[in-house]
């Protein structure tokens, strides 16, 4: 038995011991990889309703989701999410796959072991002309500039013209790249959280094409 599963059996409710788990699967991996990771906490309730506020789920049929970690977000994300959509979690953390995939058995999240660098080629595959909402919470202030600036070309080039970049960072650095390449920035601060985060609410891609015709999401 790991270290984790003997910590959940001794420890509580199941809702309980679940949470414990995720805590310390998180833990561990910020551990060993703090700038990928880029935080020590899972997200607080507080910030997960706070960057979903105002979503309109009902024509976000294609969501990506950069770096779910054990998926306080991608939860939420599935709750409020029509029957028809899909979501793509990109993830590179190979024990944060495992766990979104014991803990989410349902046929419209699709989680893949990869790079936000690779968003452009997952899309391809998977025959999606654009996305509606993409979420981040990847670490944009630990990486080189040109990964950083690829990634975010990427997202403005995928969103539809009516779609959103929801970003939550521990730090205020890529608030000028968003402002480079949205014609929309929105920013504000969550407080109730063990370490206050940066929230940024991206519309209108400055280099979208949003002349591709749209097709359904592949199942």
């Amino acid at each position: 038995m790991d270290e984790s599963a003997g910590l959940t059996a001794r420890t509580g409710s199941p809702s309980t011991r679940r949470r414990l788990r995720q805590a310390w699967v998180f833990a561990v991996n910020f551990i060993k990889h703090p700038r990928m990771v880029g935080t020590f906490a899972v997200s607080s309730p507080a910030l997960v309703r706070r960057l979903l506020d105002g979503v309109d789920w009902s024509n976000r049929r294609r969501v990506v989701e950069f770096g779910p970690g054990v998926g306080t977000i991608t939860g939420a994300v599935l709750d409020a999410m029509a029957p028809e959509a899909r979501l793509l979690a990109i993830e590179m953390n190979t024990d944060f796959v495992r766990e979104l995939a014991l803990r989410f058995p349902d046929p419209r999240l699709e989680i893949v072991n990869a790079s936000a660098a690779d968003l452009e080629g997952e899309l391809a595959a998977r025959q999606w002309a654009d996305t509606d909402l993409v979420i981040s919470g990847i670490p944009f202030s630990t990486m080189p500039a040109y990964v950083r600036d690829g990634i975010l070309d990427a997202v403005a080039q995928s969103l539809a013209p009516e779609g959103e970049f929801r970003v939550y960072q521990y730090a205020n650095h890529v608030l000028e790249p968003l402002r480079a390449r949205f014609a929309v920035v929105e920013r504000e601060t969550e407080w109730r959280n063990l370490v206050p985060v940066r929230l940024f609410r991206c519309r209108q891609p400055l280099i979208g094409t949003g002349e591709t015709e749209r097709s359904a999401p592949s199942s």
